[in-house]
């Protein structure tokens, strides 16, 4: 793809963003061979072939400004005005039937496959085959190169696609919150991300989700509740995921149609050419690039995960379609950031322990084998073996990154796996909140009364779990090596760099969405302001609101603890 050069100057129009414009997945893939002319193709069916389907974004009625992220806008050089002008604000709430070249009035939505921890599904697709999973309710409508980098939009929520199994294609205004100020959040914790644009809401339109009552403990939606609904706009690389990889490769394998294999080598090309470019060079063999692809998401993907722990994200859901083939988190779906330790700690309802808090790793690991089953569709028995010991490697990389995170988190020089294993079963045992916990233990205590605010448990009053955790601490400090008060600042100030001070949980999400159902925002703006600087001191008011533990009232409150899924 022809390399661009743009200027930095402040885009202040839509027409200026139009002259960035750059389709390369719809210039260079294949379309579908049976989407329509015009773009309505709304109805669900069977996609057979082909990288994407070409059609309109439906828009939500009476769009209204929620939010924008401002330092999103200031990277990307948008004006902020930008996001309340009338042009762009239709465009971005799913009316682009008045777009112009360089414009393009017709968006894209792609197709997927499914596998669940590694094992492959078709009974998700209505159709039974395959040919009808993908983006249900996700239209790209835009894509871009500004300041020399690439970025695709994406609409979520922009209106039924042949994917959409009979749904209607709608985000509401509670899933749309949650996902644009967690991405928002997780590129503030230094954490590869997709990344969060505008925030619109309909004023008129609304449609009915399932939901919890007030109060309720109960593990599944009891009723059908009213919501307003809404487009979020997040923007990526890509959004080529491992099951669209997957999904040609089955094709391929399978000899399904003649161009199959051909498909599956032009996505995989082209996903090296969006995420990978840097890293594999164009003049190699197609078995090359493709080892080498594999070794480098190999590398991501794992730095990725660990981070996850590092900062307490579960994704909640971490099937092979909701795992981004560039490295970095995607679909904040049913994902949750964890209050009181818990190994297992799921906040979908609908997930289990497989993809729980710390078995986030092996369900990396499924996700990674099954991008490998797709790749070596391509290669003869040679390149197999060469890619089966990149497979094979996994574990190990993971183990390394898992532990060198370990290592900074706990400010050590080098991993002490008995302090750590001693470590996580204190935490379990005293009911620890996992943020809190290691943001004081950044400040590297003398004893263990500084770490009482962490603690849901009464650990200072029972004797012989008091003595084990001074027990702890006193290994813990002959291990950092703090001699002098010079020494300690430097270290708490290290470790304070890995260990975020303030994490997006779901009780404070709850009370922003309710809000914003009544026409009120401001809860979401003052979200966006703390949570996009999550590792500094704040003030004394934003930590008194949102530096503490869990209310006790809350746990296992259907809606905050867990849901069900993310409408």
């Amino acid at each position: 793809m022809q390399k661009i050069k743009q200027s930095d100057e402040t885009i202040n129009i839509l027409n200026d963003l139009g002259k960035r414009a750059n389709y390369s997945l719809i210039d260079t893939l294949s379309v579908d061979p049976d989407a329509t002319i015009d773009g309505i193709d709304h109805a669900p069916r069977q996609v057979f072939s082909g990288h994407y389907v070409p059609l309109r974004p439906t828009p939500i009625q009476n769009p209204l400004y929620v939010a924008h992220s401002k330092k999103f806008f200031k990277e990307l050089g948008l004006s902020d005005a930008l996001a309340l002008s009338q042009d762009f604000m239709r465009m971005f709430s799913g009316d682009t039937s008045q777009l112009s070249e360089p414009l393009r009035s017709f968006g894209w939505a792609t197709g997927y496959a499914l596998s669940i921890y590694g094992s492959e599904y078709y009974q998700q697709c209505p159709f039974g085959t395959g040919n009808g999973y993908g983006d249900g309710r996700a239209i790209s409508i835009f894509e871009a190169v500004i300041n020399n980098k690439r970025w695709e939009m994406q609409l979520k929520g922009g209106g039924r696609t042949p994917y959409c199994r009979g749904a209607d294609g709608r985000a509401v205004l509670r899933s749309s919150v949650r996902e644009f100020l967690a991405q928002e959040h997780m590129h503030a914790l230094g954490i590869p991300t997709s990344r969060s644009l505008t925030l619109y809401t309909s004023q008129t339109e609304k449609v009915r989700r399932p939901w919890f009552l007030n109060g309720s403990y109960s593990r599944d939606p009891e009723v059908m509740i009213e919501e307003d609904v809404a487009i979020t706009t997040r923007v990526a690389p890509s959004f080529l995921r491992v099951g669209q990889i997957e999904l040609f490769a089955r094709r391929a394998r399978k000899k399904e149609h003649s161009k199959a294999l051909q498909e599956l080598e032009m996505i995989v090309l082209h996903l090296i050419e969006r995420e990978y470019s840097d890293v594999i060079d164009t003049e190699l063999t197609i078995a090359q690039k493709v080892v080498l692809l594999a070794r480098a998401f190999c590398d991501r993907l794992t730095s990725l995960v660990a981070d996850w722990i590092r900062v307490g994200y579960t994704q909640g859901n971490f099937n092979s379609d909701n795992c981004a083939a560039g490295g970095f988190t995607l679909d904040y779906g049913p994902f949750g950031f964890i209050d009181l330790f818990d190994p297992e700690y799921q906040p979908w309802t609908g997930g289990g322990v497989h993809f729980s808090f710390l078995n986030q790793p092996q369900a990396a690991q499924r996700n990674f084998y099954t991008f490998c089953t797709a790749l070596q569709v391509l290669l003869e028995p040679d390149g197999r073996d060469e890619l089966q010991k990149v497979r094979d490697d996994f574990s190990r990389v993971m183990q390394e990154k898992m532990v060198g995170m370990w290592s900074l988190k706990l400010g050590l020089q080098s991993f002490d796996a008995a302090l750590f294993n001693e470590l996580i079963e204190l935490m379990q045992e005293s009911l620890v909140d996992y943020t809190l916990f290691f943001r004081e233990l950044s400040s590297v205590p003398d004893d263990i009364s500084a770490l009482n605010k962490s603690f849901y448990g009464d650990v200072q009053y029972d004797p012989k779990i008091a003595k084990r955790w001074s027990d702890w601490l006193k290994k813990w400090r002959s291990l950092i090596g703090v001699t002098n008060e010079e020494s300690r600042q430097e270290l708490s100030q290290k470790m304070k760099q890995v260990n975020p001070k303030y994490t997006l949980r779901e009780w404070f999400l709850v009370p922003a969405y309710t809000e914003a159902q009544k026409g009120n925002y401001t809860l979401i703006e003052k979200l966006q302001e703390v949570m996009t600087d999550p590792y500094a001191e704040q003030s004394a008011e934003v930590e008194k609101i949102y530096y503490r533990k869990k209310p006790d009232e809350l746990f296992r409150i259907a809606g905050v603890s867990h849901v069900s899924c993310s409408s």
